[in-house]
């Protein structure tokens, strides 16, 4: 099997665009959580999402011309448009911009999504019955196909290998890495491009999450506030938004040409809970199988994990079930483990989440810096005895991380990455 490892990332959250850009802020311990004011939420229960900063590139916010053309953004849902910006500063920053047909064919592309273009769906539904057939446009279905991110980012790059596009729910992100890996110890490419893509804050998706109980509503009035993972006083995620990919390689590959490595994917498992289709069963099951079966595949112990980023998303039964699972896979190791949910501070993703929180996780081993969970003021009883990081970052070395992300159907995907590889 091959050795697989990451040269590249690029991301796109509320926090702002750009990997150092992002983890400074998210070091810093702010929070990219705000009130919408990008349409009427005055009827719904729910006024605050995670929204993806627009303005200059310079200023490391999303500025849309800098990537498309205004006419090439009308045909595309904003999902394609943040993993467009994440995967040309992920291909920039690994330098892999293949030329050769054998390179481009040797070259893969893996970018899920929970949900795909659902504002589009929603627009275009909405002009239907407003103006009729003949104003629908024949761009409408491959503006919001959820295989279109990776196809629109696959034509861009002329990247010609495999190509996947995970539609798991929450997991989606973590799966589309997990595929890459898979394919590249496989053997079957060189190179992919993978994670997840976006962007369905809309009155709809919010009004349907909040109908299933799912969002935090009591934080109106301060949205910076509202996204409480392991607190006391947590009730609901924060709908967030964005995109983050990442380059993965072969390590024989990426020393070839002399590229810059930043960590090694030594683990991925995957597992289902059969339970329920949106809740997990309390002990973690499902969740605890895929994380033993990452840490087997990389063929290390629970013992020599330094910091878990958990998909903690600040629901009471997600969360209990997350810690549950870490407790009784850890044992007495869950004492030296670092854990903590950057979801605090820039909402749940969605499809995006395991992809962005992997790069978090890789630049926490880059930087040997703990990235913190915000506003956990009061841990939760059931939680005491873990190290959950809050408030602040914390410094500590980190040399194995593990990333979690779990997804409606009862989907359960974990990453493990460990620093690079020594040189020789």
């Amino acid at each position: 099997m091959k050795r697989v490892v990451v040269t590249g990332m690029g991301l796109v959250t509320p926090l702002g665009v750009g990997v150092q850009t992002v983890w400074d802020k998210l070091a810093a311990g702010l929070s990219g959580v705000v009130n919408i004011d990008r349409f009427d939420v005055s009827d719904l229960p729910v006024k605050i999402a995670g929204l993806v900063p627009e303005g200059p590139r310079a200023e490391g916010r999303f500025e849309a011309d800098a990537y498309m053309a205004p006419k090439e953004q009308r045909r595309v849902d904003r999902f394609i448009q943040y993993a467009i910006a994440a995967a040309d500063e992920a291909l920039e920053a690994a330098g892999w911009h293949p030329e050769k047909a054998k390179d481009q064919e040797r070259s893969g592309t893996m970018i899920a999504s929970g949900v795909g273009g659902f504002p589009a769906m929603i627009e275009g539904a909405e002009l239907l019955a407003e103006k009729g057939p003949k104003r629908i446009s024949p761009f409408f279905i491959p503006s919001f196909l959820v295989n279109l991110a990776a196809g629109q980012v696959s034509i861009r790059h002329r990247l010609k290998g495999p190509i996947g596009a995970p539609v798991t729910a929450c997991a989606a992100g973590a799966q589309a890495i997990g595929d890459a890996f898979k394919a590249i110890r496989l053997g079957e490419a060189d190179v992919v491009l993978a994670g997840g893509a976006e962007a369905c804050i809309n009155r709809l998706s919010l009004a349907g999450f909040a109908a299933a109980r799912a969002l935090s509503t009591g934080h109106n009035d301060e949205p910076a506030k509202a996204s409480r993972p392991f607190d006391g006083e947590r009730d609901g995620f924060v709908m967030g938004e964005g995109a983050g990919l990442m380059v993965l390689e072969t390590l024989e590959h990426a020393k070839a040409r002399g590229a810059r490595i930043l960590a090694e994917l030594i683990g991925y498992g995957t597992s289902a809970d059969a339970h329920h289709i949106t809740s997990p069963p309390e002990d973690g099951e499902g969740a605890q199988r895929a994380m033993a079966a990452a840490l087997a595949q990389a063929e290390i112990s629970p013992g020599d994990v330094d910091y878990i980023n958990a998909h903690s998303t600040a629901t009471g039964q997600g969360d209990l079930a997350e810690v549950n699972a870490v407790k009784a896979l850890f044992d007495n190791a869950v004492a030296r483990v670092s854990m903590s949910s950057t979801k605090s501070a820039v909402g749940h993703l969605l499809g995006a989440a395991g992809a962005v929180e992997a790069i978090f996780t890789v630049m926490a081993i880059l930087k040997q810096k703990i990235p913190p969970t915000l506003n956990l003021e009061t841990i939760a009883p059931e939680f005491a005895g873990l190290d959950l990081v809050p408030l602040k970052a914390k410094a500590k070395e980190v040399h194995v991380a593990m990333s979690n992300a779990f997804g409606f159907g009862g989907v359960n995907a974990c990453l493990v990455f460990r620093g690079a590889p020594a040189e020789g």
